[in-house]
């Protein structure tokens, strides 16, 4: 709380249960309904991901929430809520937690705290960069270290580019691939009409899904014409290693990389030969972080190479 006020100079406000273990759907929607309900509350942030979101989002009441928009800013599961607020026209930010991004280490990485005054205060139009490094997951919460320490960073490789050398620009929508899934099972997905024309953001979460499932989901959508509609494809440099698990040599992590990344150029390619595609941009699970707008404007320059968005 205490950083996010010298990141962003807000206050943080906690609702009943921000830290109550356990709570109902129901509590929980009504928690977010209030918020977005405030006219003193300046955006809403996730304190952490999770597994259940989307049996909150039947309680919401979305006259309330759509007729209060404010930036939303969380990833993983809150994707859930996310994919509501986009089915609203109420644009949010896909990445960010408190538990995660802002409390652990010994500092906010530079570029998500950027990207989050961008989010919340400032807006403009941002060049996504390659921090250089990036860590899987953090130190064990239940260690003090986890307070004061950064997990065990390595070295990045630079964005690799598929597909035409244009510019893709258009509205984003996506997120966690293991989270899309679910939505499809749940019939709540955009169709390709509403998604013509825009970004995909794709990502996978620290359960590894194995390659083959992967390629699987984003057959799937294409399959559904999710992938034919859009102008470009965002992907996320993916976790390979995760907690309490043995950390793969570096060789194999670069490896499985590699693996999830062509996968999924080779699915794209398949299903739309003219969408721009650049993987490996750091958003999704991983640190440092982007924060990036979803629903917001993302434009993928293949001639350049570069990711801009747009958080006005």
């Amino acid at each position: 709380m205490r950083r996010l006020t010298e990141v962003t100079g807000l206050v943080s406000v906690e609702y009943p249960t921000t830290r109550l273990l356990g709570a109902s759907p129901e509590a929980r929607a009504a928690d977010i309904t209030a918020a977005f309900a405030d006219p003193t509350i300046k955006g809403v942030i996730a304190t952490v991901g999770g597994d259940d979101q989307i049996t909150v989002i039947p309680h919401l009441d979305a006259g309330v929430i759509a007729a209060n928009p404010k930036p939303f800013v969380g990833y993983s599961d809150n994707l859930n809520l996310h994919n509501f607020l986009w089915g609203l026209g109420v644009r949010s930010f896909y990445g960010g937690s408190t538990q995660v991004h802002l409390g652990a280490g010994p500092s906010v990485d530079a570029i998500h705290a950027q990207s989050l005054r961008a989010a919340l205060l400032d807006g403009g139009i941002v060049q996504l960069t390659e921090p250089g490094e990036s860590e899987d997951y953090g130190v064990d919460w239940a260690d003090p270290r986890a307070l004061t320490d950064f997990g065990t960073r390595e070295a990045t490789e630079p964005w690799t580019w598929a597909g035409p050398a244009t510019l893709a620009e258009g509205r984003t929508w996506g997120g966690c691939i293991e989270v899309i899934d679910q939505l499809a099972l749940a019939d709540l997905l955009p169709s390709p009409a509403q998604l013509e024309g825009g970004i995909l953001l794709l990502e996978t979460s620290e359960t590894l899904s194995p390659t083959d499932l992967v390629m699987r989901w984003v057959r799937g959508l294409g399959q559904r014409g999710l992938l034919e509609a859009v102008a470009g494809v965002c992907v996320a440099r993916p976790p390979v290693t995760a907690l309490g698990q043995p950390v793969p040599p570096a060789n194999e992590r670069a490896r499985l990389r590699e693996a999830q990344h062509d996968v999924i150029i080779e699915q794209v390619a398949r299903y739309n030969p003219d969408a721009v595609v650049c993987v490996g941009v750091p958003f999704g699970h991983t640190r440092p972080q982007w924060i990036v707008p979803h629903g917001g404007i993302m434009r993928l320059d293949g001639a350049a190479r570069t990711v801009t968005a747009t958080y006005s």
